[in-house]
C-alpha cells in the first residue's frame, strides 16, 4: 500500500480544454452575470465556471476543498487581474467562507456536484477503478480517513447500508459480505474484484457493477449529500433579492435534493426524502418558482460523455428572509 500511495501524480492533460465544465452555456444563461456583479463558484475544480463568469464581468469568489486544486488555481487567479478570489473550505460554509471576507450578499451561486474529472484522471486520487493499482482513497479534501481504512474497520451491516443507501445497490448485503471477506483492502484494483466476485461481471456490460459500490463509498466518505443540504441553505443565506442560484448534478440522490430544496423553498409541495425531510411550506418563499430542469444535448455528449447524466436546475432568490434549517449527518 505504501508503494501505491508514493505513485507520482498523473501528467497535466495535454488537451487544448481537458475540464471542460457541463452545460457552462445554460449555467450562464441561468446567471444572467452583469458585469460588475458578485458571484460564488462553490465547486471551482479547474476554474472552468469561475473563467466564463469573469469574462462576463463578474467578481467571483472561487471555494473548493482539494488543495490541489487550490495550488493548480493559483494560475487562474493571476491571469484573472484580481476577477477571481480563491479561498479553501467546503461550499456548504461558503456563508462563513463569504462573511471571513467581508461580503455580506452576493448575486449568484453556481454549484457543480460530485467528482470532478481531476478526481478521476489522476490514479494517486484513488477514484476510479480503470486504475486498479491506484491506492484506494477517494477523499476530496486528502484529509481524514482513506476509502481503505473506512472498508477495513467497518461492520458489514452497516456497510451493506451504506451501498443500499448511497449507491442504490440492490445487492448490498452480498457486497458488503465479499468486501469483509476480501480484507485488507488496499488499492481499487482489490474493491473491484471483490464486487466482481459477489456480483459477477459479463463481457460487454456497459457499467462496471462496482460502479454503484464505488459511488456510495465516495459519497459517504466525503459527506457529499450532507454537505449539497447545508451548501443549499448556505446559498439562500447568501443570495440578495433577485440573486441566481444554479446547480449541477450527476445522479438521482443529488437531483432529488436539489429538486426538493428549490419546491419547498419556492412555496410548492414537496415529500422531501430519504437524506432530506420534507421542509414544509412557508409562508413567505425564497425562491421563485424554478426554471425547467435543463440537461446536455447529443453533441455536448458527444464531446464529453460525463456530461450524459448531468442535470442543471436553477431558481432566482425572492427578498424573503432566509430560514435555514441544517439537517442530516452522513449516515
Amino acid at each position: 500500500m505504501n508503494a501505491a500511495l508514493a505513485t507520482p501524480p498523473a501528467p497535466a492533460s495535454t488537451s487544448a480544454e481537458p475540464h471542460r465544465p457541463v452545460l457552462l452555456a445554460e449555467v450562464l444563461d441561468a446567471l444572467a452575470i452583469a458585469p460588475g456583479e458578485r458571484h460564488v463558484d462553490g465547486t471551482f475544480g479547474a476554474g472552468g465556471y469561475s473563467r466564463a463568469m469573469a469574462a462576463r464581468g463578474a467578481r467571483v469568489f472561487a471555494i473548493d476543498q482539494d488543495p490541489d486544486a487550490i495550488a493548480e488555481g493559483q494560475a487562474v487567479v493571476a491571469a484573472s487581474d484580481g476577477a477571481i478570489t480563491l479561498v479553501q473550505g467546503n461550499f456548504a460554509e461558503m456563508d462563513a467562507l463569504l462573511a471571513a471576507a467581508g461580503i455580506d450578499a452576493v448575486d449568484g451561486v453556481t454549484l457543480d456536484i460530485g467528482v470532478s474529472s481531476m478526481h478521476l484522471d489522476r490514479p494517486r486520487r484513488g477514484f476510479a477503478f480503470r486504475f486498479p493499482d491506484a491506492p484506494l482513497d477517494m477523499r476530496m479534501n486528502q484529509s481524514g480517513e482513506t476509502a481503505a481504512e473506512l472498508l477495513n474497520r467497518i461492520d458489514e451491516a452497516e456497510l451493506a447500508d451504506i451501498l443500499f443507501l448511497y449507491g442504490e445497490e440492490r445487492q448490498s448485503r452480498r457486497v458488503a459480505r465479499a468486501i469483509v471477506a476480501a480484507r485488507p483492502l488496499a488499492t481499487t484494483g482489490d474493491l473491484v474484484a471483490a464486487v466482481h466476485r459477489a456480483l459477477g461481471k459479463r463481457p460487454g456490460d456497459k457499467t462496471d457493477p462496482a460502479t454503484r459500490t464505488f459511488q456510495a463509498i465516495r459519497i459517504y466518505l466525503n459527506g457529499e449529500l450532507d454537505a449539497l443540504t447545508r451548501g443549499l441553505d448556505a446559498a439562500e443565506a447568501v443570495l440578495r433579492p433577485g440573486g441566481r442560484l444554479a446547480v449541477v448534478t450527476f445522479h438521482s440522490l443529488e437531483d432529488r435534493i436539489v429538486k426538493n430544496f428549490l419546491r419547498a423553498r419556492s412555496g410548492q409541495e414537496a415529500g422531501g426524502s430519504r437524506h432530506r425531510p420534507a421542509a414544509g411550506r412557508r409562508a413567505a418563499p425564497t425562491f421563485h418558482k424554478p426554471a425547467r430542469a435543463v440537461r446536455p444535448g447529443d453533441a455536448e455528449i458527444g464531446c464529453n460523455p460525463r456530461a450524459r447524466s448531468a442535470t442543471l436546475r436553477s431558481a432566482v432568490r425572492t427578498d424573503a428572509i432566509a430560514t435555514a434549517i441544517h439537517v442530516g449527518e452522513r449516515s
